[in-house]
């Protein structure tokens, strides 16, 4: 955007107070309105958003359109992501943007910065705190690491084995690393004798060094200063103004011990009280230069009052808990008539929704949504439905692709059709406008806009592609879908079993590369039996998969040609159909049943559902969308939604207690313990806050008259959702009219809970969640028959856990029980020896006396072990010396270290549950497993304790480390017999004669025994079709995508995937470019029913199968048009003959012409 297009007429006129604006009714647009005045005012902007996804996404919208524009920045001031008086702190990530951004406004001279509105109102650290404690490393001048480790530690950095987080550093020997507040990169600070010799910046993922640097500037760690002088001042205030029992509260011990405890920035002002008690907090606008201009977007009035309410709610929550005393909110936040006061003292602008009093006299801002593409629903032909609408508008088009790979798939698109856009580097506007031109460039905006001045559309793949869900744009790592990792092929290691679906189960020996007919190309090498060799084409990997049903040891060698793998294959489809028939047999005795419709009230569930803090991951949304689904339906509910630790479960439930009862309809959560009981109640209290929907819990916490009453109360219908253990399952208990019964962890219930829970499934819905892996292809081959829900994704900011596998070693463990305690977290240490375990718990006080250590373990009284787990969760106990007892248990989201003596001792699906209590919440956790000084512990042992520390992909993690758990739990839901055959064919294979067979049954045929599993064409055009070594060297990525190209079902993943490669590795050379080409006509030619095609320079030949889906009218008029050319070779056999196709486009060419010409219309 240049100056010459700023509009100054969009700021406020001279002596007024305020601008309108007219909503552009886009963000995008807005963005671009917002930038243009920023051009225009002598200042920065503050641009204040109603809630934190719209100001990440105008956030991301300014800095795409300002990415052309030097003189503009955009600065975020992020909320910190936590609940006002939570108990963990703000993640490291989102401290260091804040700090950034606190400590360069001052300099900010043009520029816009976003801030969500209950983010405006925080009282802040004062601005001598951001810039006083802010220091310098330069190259050249003298250091002292020890007075140096100091320093940071005073700064309130955290001393960690392994630098990985902003706030983070590391001393190892004569090297510094550290990560300083407020940049996105680490740096490593090497000596020479006392002088800085060099410092590098770091990759934190590989730790390797990268570019040289003069200097290095930190800033402060924490938003609260750690000296001892803030900490004894907080102490005082806490005694003096609380009346604290300085002996119980967990919170002044932990302040005693040098300890910032999670969630400090709920005492923020106590740090910053000068001697007269006053505090000297800061707010953001003090920190912004004097001629700001706030630019106030829609909504923001009813959103800052919701969250006032919130606040005030959740103080008088928690004001009385004598332990951990809080701050009323108007010592921590603005109240909003404080804020609104505050704006109104100087100009600002109002964007003004179209319900706004004053949006019919607001300022027109010349951008407003772009006129639709007349796309009719999810249209197969958008560049079609582009040129209609390029002929339509007089002005210039741009096209803003996500990614440069999105960029080449819709260049593509647009190139088949005739449509030459001009490839530009950003979408950079100028003051004229080229009418009817039309480029593209990568710009990832949220939607498009049109502008007036100069006239220009901008067009985002939203609108050629409706279907297409835009993705979310907050930096963080790629995780791969879980239920690919069984599929792919790329953790094979040399050796590891692999099934092929004609041959049977053989050995990976690698790729190879092969020359045939005068082409290479790349082959999957399989030995089998008597070391027969056999090689697959990557373009036939669908045909391959990875083999999981018995340990790699076990599996099963077959021989080429053998009947073995014949009858293992029949002998499963009969199985297989046993199966299929008694689960569509239950399918059918549940739908004859009937149930009670509960229709959800949109208008009042929206809202709700908006209030949840976080981002929903997909699959969390659309379990939440199956429940309100099967709520909604004439039958009962049968429901189980399966997930890892700390996925999101719990929210599902939410969402579906909330739908119940708004329907009137009372809603009973049934959970095995009664700390899970109140852990439960607090989650459904806490998202029922601001609904008229009363929640209640029944527990032994509760005295008989509060019981008594609750009873009562239940019976009258005054309580709408009851959380309590088996209890509920009573006679004595009577409900006025239960819709819903949510029942956590089934199986740890006993047998005469469970048939109370089967007399109930009759006649009120049931949802159940479940930690157990239920794996998700088997899930997919029982769609409708079980309703299971997984939750396989880990939430947006959940940070996979870095694990140790480590001897002993007393200065170790001391260091990592400092780390965790001293940023205000627990431990668990688990060891499970019952014997020694007293004997462990002095020898641990030993090495950590400031720590207040619980024990937990199975053969203690329940009494007294749920008050260790009480005083654990309360943050009264910090380290817990345990059992296994905790491998299911209540979510404590500030432990976050797992110590787990004699590691080697655990199976690997046990390691997997165990690792999972840590990492709960944003924070980064640590698992160190821990082996006997001798060399005693088995081979297997250290293979698994391998396996888990290399395990470091959420996603991954899931399914890799229960692998065990997969086959147990199929096993489980099967019987043993079908698990017996699922060794033998392997899970992928079983997993997909099953589906074929329930798929055979609904549709009314028997299933066929000795039927081919169903499979793609084969395709040979003899060109080179494979991906380069030079293009990507990496043998293990290349073997994944050959085998996610080859498993594509559809053209779009096929599309997906292409841009997925120019992203990751560059613009795709010619021989990936025929891998893509070939592969979309596989699609094709097996929708088609062509078994095979095969073309060369003279021509070439394709086989149907017995009943091809072609127009045969078709074909026998080509034949009798071309003679010469076409002929039949056999039934099944077309052969084409003395054909002129010299390369590649020509037979891409002769292959689609076919195509289009049998393909029934």
């Amino acid at each position: 955007m240049s100056d010459r297009t700023s509009n100054t007429n969009l700021l406020p006129r001279a002596g007024h107070q305020r601008a309108w604006w007219r909503s552009p009714g886009t963000r995008t647009g807005l963005a671009f309105a917002i930038l243009q005045a920023a051009v225009s005012h002598d200042g920065p902007l503050l641009v204040v958003a109603p809630d934190n996804q719209y100001a990440h996404q105008i956030e991301n919208d300014l800095r795409v359109l300002a990415s052309a524009q030097a003189t503009i920045e955009v600065l975020p001031f992020p909320d910190w992501e936590t609940l006002p008086y939570d108990s963990f702190s703000p993640h490291p990530e989102i401290t260091s943007q804040r700090l950034a951004t606190l400590h360069h406004l001052s300099r900010l001279k043009h520029g816009v910065v976003v801030v969500p509105v209950q983010t405006l109102v925080q009282r802040l650290a004062p601005i001598s705190h951001i810039v006083g404690g802010s220091f310098n490393y330069v190259r050249g001048e003298k250091l002292d690491f020890d007075a140096e480790k100091r320093r940071l530690e005073s700064a309130g950095y955290r001393n960690v084995p392994q630098v990985l987080d902003p706030g983070d550093f590391a001393v190892r020997g004569g090297l510094l690393d550290v990560f300083p507040m407020g940049t996105t990169t680490p740096y490593r600070i090497e000596l020479f004798d006392d002088e800085i010799d060099t410092l590098r910046a770091f990759d934190p993922e590989s730790q390797r060094s990268q570019d040289h640097v003069e200097h290095v500037r930190l800033l402060p760690g924490r938003e609260v200063p750690v000296s001892e002088h803030s900490i004894e001042q907080v102490m005082r205030i806490l005694r003096e103004r609380f009346d604290i029992d300085t002996r119980q509260s967990a919170l002044y011990k932990d302040l005693k011990s040098g300890i910032l405890p999670a969630g400090i920035e709920a005492w923020l002002p106590l740090f910053y009280t000068d001697e007269k008690g006053h505090a000297q907090t800061s707010t953001l606008f003090e920190y912004l230069p004097q001629n700001t201009l706030p630019v106030l977007c829609e909504d923001i009035g009813p959103n800052l009052d919701r969250f006032w309410t919130q606040t005030e709610h959740r103080y008088e929550q928690r004001r009385y808990d004598l332990e951990r005393p809080i701050l009323p909110p108007n010592e921590l936040y603005w109240t909003p008539d404080q804020l609104r006061a505050q704006l109104n003292q100087n100009a600002l602008i109002e964007v003004c929704g179209s319900a706004h009093p004053r949006f019919q006299d607001a300022l027109a801002t010349g951008v407003q949504p772009v006129p639709p593409l007349p796309l009719a629903g999810h249209s197969d032909a958008p560049a079609a439905a582009f040129k209609q609408f390029a002929a339509a508008y007089p002005g210039e088009i741009r096209i803003a692709a996500e990614s440069a790979g999105r960029r080449e798939a819709l260049l593509d698109v647009f190139r088949a059709a005739g449509i030459a856009p001009e490839v530009r580097a950003s979408l950079g506007f100028d003051a004229t406008a080229q009418p009817k031109h039309i480029s593209i460039c990568v710009a990832p905006l949220t939607d498009g806009f049109a502008t007036d001045s100069p006239l220009v559309a901008v067009l985002t793949e939203q609108q050629f592609f409706p279907e297409r869900a835009s993705h979310t744009r907050r930096s963080r790592k790629p995780v791969r879908e879980p239920e690919s990792i069984i599929r792919d092929l790329g953790e094979l290691t040399e050796g590891a079993p692999i099934v092929h679906e004609d041959h049977g189960v053989g050995r990976y020996r690698g790729l190879i590369t092969l020359e045939t007919d005068g082409e290479l190309g790349e082959y999957l090498d399989i030995e089998y039996a008597k070391g027969d060799r056999l090689y697959v084409p990557v373009s036939q990997l669908d045909l391959v998969s990875r083999y999981s049903g018995a340990s790699p040891e076990t599996a099963p060698l077959h021989s080429l040609g053998g009947e073995r793998w014949t009858k293992a294959k029949q002998k499963a489809a009969e199985k297989v159909r046993d199966v299929a028939a008694e689960l569509l047999d239950i399918q059918a005795r549940r739908r004859a049943r009937a149930g009670i419709a509960l229709e959800t009230d949109r208008a009042l569930y929206e809202p709700f559902a908006a209030s949840f803090p976080f981002e929903e991951t997909p699959d969390q949304y659309a379990a939440i969308e199956s429940v309100l689904r099967d709520l909604a339906s004439s039958q009962p509910m049968d429901r189980v939604v399966c997930g890892d630790v700390g996925f999101g479960k719990t929210e599902v439930a939410v969402r579906a207690a909330f739908a119940a009862a708004s329907a009137g309809k009372q809603v009973a959560v049934l959970v095995p313990t009664t700390l899970l009981a109140e852990q439960h109640y607090r989650n459904f209290r806490d998202r029922f806050a601001d609904c008229p929907l009363k929640v209640d819990v029944l527990s032994r916490f509760k005295t008989a008259k509060e019981t008594k009453l609750a009873l009562e109360q239940l019976e009258r219908g005054e309580i709408d959702v009851i959380v309590g253990t088996h209890k509920l399952l009573s006679p004595d208990i009577r409900f006025k009219d239960l819709g819903l019964v949510i029942v956590d962890e089934e199986q740890r219930f006993g047998v005469r809970q469970k048939e109370a829970l089967k007399a109930l499934r009759a006649n009120v819905h049931l949802l159940t969640l479940t930690a157990t892996p239920i794996p998700r292809t088997l899930n997919m081959a029982m769609a409708g028959l079980r309703d299971l829900s997984i939750i396989a994704t880990a939430p947006a900011n959940r940070l996979a856990v870095q694990t140790f596998v480590v001897p002993w070693d007393t200065a170790l463990l001391k260091e990592a029980f400092q780390r965790e305690l001293g940023r205000g977290g627990q431990v668990y240490f688990l060891h499970n020896d019952l014997d020694s375990i007293q004997r462990m718990k002095l020898t641990l006080e030993e090495l950590i006396p400031e720590a207040r250590i619980g024990v937990a373990h199975g053969q203690m009284p329940e009494r007294d072990l749920e008050q260790v787990m009480l005083d654990f969760q309360k943050q009264r106990v910090n380290v817990l010396l345990c059992s296994t007892i905790v491998e299911s248990g209540i979510d404590i989201p500030n432990a976050n270290t797992m110590i787990i003596n004699r590691a080697d001792m655990f199976g690997l699906a046990q390691l997997h549950q165990l690792r999972g209590r840590v990492g709960r919440s944003h924070h980064r956790a640590y698992a160190y497993l821990l082996l006997p000084d001798d060399r005693s512990i088995t081979a297997d042992a250290r293979k698994r304790l391998e396996a888990i520390s290399s395990m470091d992909e959420l996603g991954a993690g899931f399914l890799l480390a229960t692998h065990d758990l997969e086959i147990r739990g199929a096993g489980e839901l099967l019987g043993e017999d079908q698990s017996g055959q699922m060794t033998e064919v392997g899970f992928s294979l079983y997993t997909e004669l099953l589906e074929r067979a329930v798929r055979s049954i609904k549709e009314g045929k028997i299933p066929e025994y000795d039927a081919d599993v169903a499979r793609g064409a084969e395709v040979e055009l003899h060109v080179p079709a494979l991906i380069p070594e030079d293009y990507l060297p990496d043998v293990h990525t290349r073997l994944t995508l050959y085998k996610r190209i080859s498993a594509a079902r559809d053209e779009d993943s096929l599309r997906d995937l292409q841009v997925e490669l120019i992203d990751r590795f560059g613009l795709l050379p010619d021989p990936v470019k025929h891998l893509f080409a070939i592969a979309e006509l596989k699609l094709e030619a097996t929708r088609m029913g062509i078994k095979k095609l095969v073309l060369g320079e003279k021509g070439g030949r394709v086989q149907f199968v017995a009943r091809p889906n072609i127009d045969p009218m078709s074909l026998i008029k080509l034949i009798q048009s071309q003679p010469n050319r076409y002929r039949m070779d056999g039934p099944e056999k077309l052969r084409i003959v003395d054909a002129d196709l010299p390369d590649f486009a020509s037979r891409m060419k002769q292959a689609q012409g076919l195509f289009t010409l049998l393909r029934i219309s």
